[in-house]
């Protein structure tokens, strides 16, 4: 089976991840694929699923995943409280490994052909006091999409980060524009800004969205990368 994976990340935490994910996931399924959500680190659970404590992130993966996936497939490291997660896994003497987030990957690739991972935070995220998630994208060699939150400052940390996944010699594959409060000055005038300094091309924007878990009944035109 031939698989198509990339990795998502953002210009800084909480500015849509998910939600772009999410999108992705939807087009592909429309399109015939076999997708599966990959959230191999999280931190922050609640009471979701049958009353059982969840990341929402890694519920909604499951849910909009073609293919039928346990939990723990989908989410290896879960942490209950939200934080940094070199942090908590000091706090919890739980070693984040990257052999397991690796084996959670090639385990998805049997059944999925469409695999879209999502990471935590911003690129540099640490998973440890010596290695970040970037460094597991290196080792896996994985394509990148990067999810732009808009907002003022957004083209500045853009661009940094493009600068440092393409000095990982990764391909970067696209970015999203994701609209993350209801109002914001001068959107236009920062997307062709966006276009104008990122190098690869804009996928889709997403509107201002209130509430994550309504998403079933919303379709947006989000393109796939090549």
């Amino acid at each position: 089976m031939i698989n198509k994976c990339w990795f998502i990340t953002g210009t800084d935490t909480n500015i849509g991840k998910t939600i772009a994910s999410v999108f992705l996931l939807k087009t592909a399924n429309q399109l015939g694929y076999l997708t599966a959500g990959y959230k191999p680190v999280s931190s922050g659970m609640k009471k979701i699923d049958h009353g059982n404590f969840r990341n929402n992130d890694a519920y909604l993966f499951k849910k909009f995943s073609s293919v039928i996936l346990s939990y723990k497939d989908i989410n290896p490291f879960s942490f209950m409280l939200e934080s940094s997660p070199h942090i908590l896994s000091i706090h919890q003497n739980i070693t984040i490994d990257f052999q397991k987030l690796s084996l959670g990957l090639s385990v998805l690739k049997k059944t999925s052909n469409f695999i879209i991972i999502e990471g935590a935070g911003g690129w540099y995220t640490p998973l440890s006091n010596i290695q970040t998630y970037a460094d597991w994208v290196k080792v896996e060699k994985l394509p990148v999409i990067l999810i732009v939150g808009i907002k003022l400052g957004c083209i500045n940390h853009a661009i940094l980060t493009q600068n440092a996944i393409l000095s990982s010699n990764l391909f970067f594959s696209g970015w999203i524009a994701n609209t993350i409060t209801p109002k914001i000055k001068f959107y236009q005038e920062t997307i062709m800004t966006l276009k104008k300094y990122l190098t690869p091309p804009l996928l889709g924007e997403i509107p201002y969205i209130k509430n994550i878990n309504n998403i079933s009944d919303i379709n947006i035109n989000i393109r796939l990368p090549q």
